[in-house]
């Protein structure tokens, strides 16, 4: 069971978040930021992997951003179907446009389908990532950060994740 999900963090870790501003032309006038990630993957046994992680954060400070973070996963092959839907707020702090730290609670609910052996399972998790990492900039308002999270609510024998450690990519627009 656990098996299947190692692909899936991976997946969701590459996947590239940007942010935009909307509003006034001035950035320091508007703190919205909206964004989101997408993932597609292919692996063995005819498996397919769909995500899409939509947020909306706000600027508190110059360097605090907070917000909501969603998150939908759709996983198929020729032996399992799985669903995980997941919510929650996020908190980043960037620390001179060079490092960022970042908190993130998500509560997934997972729905797994064993093909095979037609077993079905409906469970559902909380995560609070914790981590951080560093930001290059690549152009005006535009950078890319590189980073680990470490989920400190995952425990080796009752997760349905199969590790607590989830490095990411991403890129940011907007800040």
């Amino acid at each position: 069971m656990k098996k299947f999900i190692i692909p899936l963090l991976l997946m969701l870790s590459g996947s590239a978040f940007s942010q935009v501003s909307v509003g006034t032309t001035e950035q320091n006038n508007n703190k919205w930021t909206f964004g989101g990630g997408i993932g597609v993957g292919f692996g063995s046994q005819s498996s397919f992997y769909l995500q899409a992680s939509p947020r909306v954060g706000y600027r508190l400070t110059d360097g605090l951003e907070g917000g909501v973070i969603g998150s939908i996963s759709w996983q198929t092959s020729d032996y399992y179907r799985s669903t995980m839907f997941g919510v929650g707020p996020f908190l980043n702090y960037y620390i001179a446009r060079t490092f960022y730290l970042s908190a993130n609670y998500q509560h997934y609910f997972i729905n797994y389908k064993d093909k095979y052996y037609d077993y079905k399972m409906n469970e559902q998790e909380d995560a609070l990532y914790l981590g951080g990492g560093y930001m290059q900039r690549i152009g005006n308002n535009s950078f890319m950060q590189i980073g680990v999270m470490y989920n400190v609510l995952w425990k080796e024998n009752s997760s349905i994740f199969s590790s607590g450690l989830v490095p990411n990519i991403g890129f940011v627009v907007g800040l």
